[in-house]
């Protein structure tokens, strides 16, 4: 702990991205062998003199067979630090990274609230207010940040580990392009990796996060495009659909035009390149870019 506090104590003077390993020596699930796959957490604080105090938990995308590191994961972190939000880009399992054979779960959902509840219990540190730490996924990275706003606990108060004393459950949600069901409106290669090419139904079931929509899910901004071949944008509208029924505030963006997986929408014409200033206006609304 001692180590973690100095590390934190270098990070806030410096604001320079440090990545740690997010479980330490044992970690639960299915795991590589192989030292260099270890799920890990990189921070990336704001400047101190313009941060809000919200911070974002970020789940690049890659179909659980990899990660969409520099363009939803360096290039987010980034745009969040501009707005004065701090960013934790997180490394979960994939297929290729778990031990043989496949399917990888639970190990990447266990990675994200692990990654949330490192945020929360060191969020005086990190100077992050616990009650505005949300979380931010690229398709299948966006699966698994519903994964997180949809599976969550208040954290076990008799545990030895702090970390794991603090709730897991995301103060906000941000989709992109996401993988959100199991079935039939489903990404296949993500679907396989997470539970298997033949899963049991009750696996399906509990993937499928538009079934997993309760009122305690916290408030979600989704974007997706119509054109998506390789997601079909019903996932957000089944998504959005379900936080209706709940009542969880829902806003839904989308555009005709667009191909997956394009991020931040850099270099792409308008409409589409101004996706992000509808969400930059959405988390000004919900409170989260002001101290």
């Amino acid at each position: 702990m001692n180590l973690l506090l100095l590390l934190v104590c270098t990070l806030l003077l410096e604001s320079e991205p440090t990545t740690i390993n997010l479980w330490g020596a044992k970690i639960p699930g299915p795991v590589s062998s192989d030292p260099t796959n270890v799920p890990t957490l990189t921070i990336q604080l704001a400047d101190q003199h313009k941060a809000s105090g919200t911070a974002v938990v970020v789940c690049p995308g890659g179909g659980y067979s990899g990660r969409a590191i520099g363009h939803e994961g360096e290039q987010i972190a980034a745009w969040l630090n501009e707005r004065g939000v701090h960013a934790f880009i997180l490394k979960y399992r994939t297929v290729g990274e778990s031990q043989v054979p496949a399917p990888l779960q639970p190990g990447p959902m266990l990675d994200v609230q692990r990654a949330i509840r490192t945020v929360r219990a060191q969020a005086k540190d990190f100077g992050v207010d616990p009650s505005r730490i949300g979380v931010w996924g690229f398709s299948a990275g966006g699966h698994l940040a519903s994964t997180a706003a949809t599976h969550f606990d208040e954290g076990q108060a008799a545990a030895d580990d702090p970390i794991d004393k603090v709730s897991c459950r995301p103060d906000f949600a941000i989709l992109a392009y996401p993988v959100i069901s199991m079935g039939a409106k489903t990404h296949g290669g993500s679907k396989a990796n997470l539970i298997g090419k033949q899963p049991d139904e009750k696996l399906v079931e509990f993937y499928s996060n538009e079934k997993q929509v309760t009122s305690r899910t916290p408030p979600t901004f989704l974007f997706h495009t119509v054109q998506d071949t390789a997601v079909p944008i019903e996932n957000s509208r089944m998504f959005k659909a379900a936080c209706e029924k709940a009542g969880v505030p829902v806003e839904l963006v989308e555009y005709e035009e667009g191909r997956h997986g394009v991020g931040l929408g850099l270099n792409t014409p308008l409409p589409l390149a101004g996706w992000s200033v509808k969400l930059e206006a959405w988390m000004r609304k919900q409170g989260l870019l002001e101290p």
